[in-house]
């Protein structure tokens, strides 16, 4: 099967690459490199995270397999929800607040969500997907410089919190290793082959999970045995909107990322204002900031944001009627021939910095995303999702056949990354490679007021909006990664270059 992959690292693409060319289809490369992403960028994401699948088979209707982190916390008395936090500060991005440590460990469904893609999609057995990332993490792989940049702000208040795993980045002397330094995860590539072996249920009701739950409840986390036993991912249809020949399908409610999307692209109207001239520029501000107060103002903390999304889209279709015409993250893209789309985007937010001892297993601090969950710790009832921004989509041209999959890391960036991409490729003012690289803006909410990030090649003269200007494209924008079958068969991948991706077209065999 000819597949084309991009994935956060070359060392992910190679992954999904080795599959295909065993005979894997889109989906088994996509959770091949996942996996190796996930488990070989330390910081920026693990394995005991969350995270959604877009599928999107050729003969049938796309599905988002929905494995985001949920609120822990079955079987105990409320007096001992919302413990075991602790709030750190990281100059990081301009400026971040989390809290990590055992509170903020949500229930970790990103495992059980590639487990059952890969039921539904795959075509391999299960333990060739994991052959890579146990060969890599076995060895030790390179330290990315990605995660060494985000490290030099968050080993000390964060990844310290574990010995072997502060042992695991920092040479005899306590120094944070260098990019490129090869890093080994005592415990990490015993627990990847014990799931490959016996499935992610070893993960859930078996020695990982007991590891995990004793560790975190020793720390006054929340985590139960219950909480695992009961993870399952839920098999949700595609959030589905049409814009000109093209028709998405991204990530549903109860996730936000999708609908915040969705709601960019429908007031955008068509045609998409694609372009970097001021008016442009100021139109693609004004989509955003509608998008994002929306969700400031109604949808963080919403008890119902089913009905707030539904509010959304209606009034970004009324907006799209009046319109002239003119974002701690992985995410791995898979288009096969046969044109299978897969898109899956996982994260374990800032990180909690806790690995339960001989597990190798970083746990999430998903809980304590002050941004995504401004609720506190014990937000919600057990079992209930944490919100989130990720939104891997796929993509179907009406016409021709084409067929994307697309997605990106980057936080409250991501909907903006992937919104202005889109406009550019779908609107056909750039091939996808040279769409993904053009300058990018995005809203940020600081200090009471909306002011516009921007990189260099964008007109600004148009703004109504204090700017903040960046010297040079910069990864606070994103990482998005995208594979495309054509609408002649040939295969694309693309990678960002403002984060050292990588990607793979395999050949026919």
């Amino acid at each position: 099967m000819r597949v084309a992959v991009a994935a956060s690292s070359q060392l992910a693409a190679d992954a999904g690459a080795a599959v295909a060319e065993a005979g894997g289809n889109a989906v088994d490369a996509a959770i091949a490199a996942a996996l190796v992403s996930a488990n070989t960028e330390p910081g920026v994401c693990a394995l005991a995270g969350g995270g959604f699948v877009t599928v999107w088979p050729p003969d049938g209707m796309p599905e988002t397999l929905d494995g985001q982190v949920r609120m822990p916390g079955a079987g105990l008395p409320p007096a001992r929800l919302g413990g075991g936090g602790v709030a750190v500060e990281m100059a990081y991005g301009g400026g971040v607040a989390t809290v990590v440590d055992a509170g903020s460990v949500g229930v970790p469904a990103a495992l059980a969500a590639l487990e059952k893609a890969w039921k539904r999609h795959g075509r391999l057995d299960w333990d060739r997907l994991f052959e890579p990332v146990i060969r890599v993490t076995r060895q030790g792989f390179p330290l990315p410089s990605a995660c060494h940049h985000y490290l030099g702000y968050s080993a000390d208040p964060v990844f310290s919190r574990s010995h072997e795993g502060y042992g695991a980045l920092h040479d005899d002397s306590g120094r944070l290793l260098p990019p490129g330094s090869p890093i080994l995860v005592p415990g990490l590539a015993d627990s990847l082959a014990l799931i490959a072996e016996q499935g992610a249920g070893v993960f859930y009701r078996g020695p990982l999970a007991e590891a995990m739950v004793a560790h975190v409840q020793a720390r006054d986390g929340m985590l139960t045995l219950a909480d695992l036993a009961d993870c399952e991912a839920i098999v949700r249809p595609a959030l589905e909107l049409q814009v000109g020949d093209w028709r998405i399908a991204t990530n549903p409610p109860p996730a936000i990322g999708g609908a915040i999307l969705a709601a960019m692209l429908l007031a955008a109207g068509w045609p998409l204002p694609a372009g970097s001239d001021a008016a442009t520029t100021a139109r693609m501000a004004a989509i955003q900031q509608l998008a994002l107060d929306f969700r400031r103002t109604r949808l963080d903390g919403s008890e119902d944001p089913r009905e707030d999304i539904a509010a959304l889209l209606a009034s970004a279709r009324a907006q799209a009627d009046t319109a002239p015409s003119a974002p701690s993250t992985i995410h791995v893209s898979a288009t096969d021939a046969a044109g299978l789309c897969c898109a899956i985007t996982l994260s374990a937010g800032y990180g909690s910095g806790l690995i339960p001892p001989g597990t190798g297993l970083w746990l999430n601090n998903c809980l304590g995303e002050l941004e995504l969950n401004p609720r506190g710790l014990a937000f919600a009832a057990p079992g209930t999702p944490v919100p989130s921004n990720m939104a891997p989509t796929c993509a179907r041209h009406a016409g021709d056949g084409a067929a994307l999959a697309i997605g990106s890391p980057g936080a409250d960036r991501i909907t903006t990354a992937l919104f202005q991409v889109l406009v550019e490729f779908l609107g056909g003012t750039r091939p996808l490679a040279e769409a993904i690289a053009a300058p990018r803006l995005h809203l940020e909410y600081r200090n009471g007021r909306w002011q516009a990030a921007v990189e260099p090649g964008l007109e600004t003269r148009a703004l109504t909006l204090p700017v903040r200007m960046f010297d040079a494209p910069s990864m606070f924008f994103g990482g998005v990664g995208a594979t495309l079958r054509d609408g002649t068969g040939d295969l694309v991948a693309a990678a960002d270059p403002r984060r050292a991706g990588g990607i793979r077209v395999t050949d026919a065999t």
